[in-house]
């Protein structure tokens, strides 16, 4: 059987970034590393759920919401996929920080918190979005590999 491409990557020397996947055709998988992996800081599942609710929100009103394909968190609890089709991967990289910054930045509550619209509303913070996002945001800033390969040894 194939081996999925997320497990050929090295994980004992990835760090937090943000990653070119994959491509398919007019789709790139981008992997939004918020955590080391195995280093034994993981994201809760109010962190994931929380950041999941705003940031696919955000990045759906975005200047690129129309060619957002999905959001969401890895099993893993060290980062998000997000999978954009007709865009480059600069501009994605662009919209993510933007999408951070208006998360940081949000007043009043996280989107679809009540019952009607999810189904574990009680299971969103802001304050624990904002502050995941923030650490992300960091990173990012100081990301210098514009070309958004994964690291190796």
């Amino acid at each position: 059987m194939d081996r999925i491409k997320s497990f050929t990557i090295d994980h004992d020397v990835l760090v937090p970034g943000f990653y070119i996947s994959r491509v398919d055709g007019d789709i790139i998988t981008y992997d939004l590393r918020t955590r080391k992996p195995n280093a034994g800081s993981y994201m809760s599942n109010a962190d994931m759920h929380s950041v999941e609710h705003m940031f696919a929100t955000y990045v759906r009103n975005s200047s690129i919401g129309d060619n957002v394909v999905y959001f969401g968190p890895m099993g893993c609890q060290t980062g998000f996929y997000l999978l954009v089709r007709n865009e480059t991967p600069q501009k994605a990289f662009e919209i993510t920080k933007e999408v951070l910054q208006k998360i940081i930045d949000h007043k009043g509550e996280v989107f679809g918190a009540s019952a009607i619209e999810c189904g574990n509303y009680a299971n969103l913070d802001l304050a624990i979005a904002q502050e995941e996002c923030k650490s992300y945001l960091e990173v990012l800033n100081n990301q210098t590999d514009m070309e958004f390969k994964y690291p190796t040894k």
